[in-house]
């Protein structure tokens, strides 16, 4: 699940995102799942277009590509849908403040002073 900010991220790096693939009027097809489960292994964020003579909501539509592959809902405007799905064996996306959690040491590096660093 996305977080807000989060969210706001993968919508700013999907403006200037070009649709990478179209949905026609035969609708969401099984070949069309395999098509955008593939570009979200290699992309991670993907814009799609719903063709007019589709006759599909863009939301709906969206909500049920992302059931279906186990993806995040971005955003929705007009014909256009933005997914997002992690890919746990080779990340493309890294969030803002979301850096891998180190570690941490019994011993933190701070040094007591002494007698003679006060002189």
């Amino acid at each position: 699940m996305l977080k807000g900010k989060q969210r706001a991220y993968l919508r700013s790096l999907a403006n200037t995102l070009k649709p990478t693939t179209q949905i026609g009027k035969e609708g969401v097809t099984e070949a069309f799942l395999e098509q955008l489960n593939d570009q979200l292994r290699a992309r991670e964020l993907v814009k799609v277009t719903i063709l007019e003579n589709a006759g599909l909501d863009a939301k709906e539509t969206a909500n049920a590509v992302c059931e279906a592959l186990r993806a995040e809902f971005v955003q929705a405007i007009g014909y256009k849908f933005t997914i997002y799905k992690k890919n746990n064996e080779n990340p493309k996306i890294q969030f803002p403040g979301y850096q891998q959690a180190k570690a941490k040491s019994k011993n933190t590096g701070k040094k007591r002073p002494t007698k003679k660093s006060f002189q």
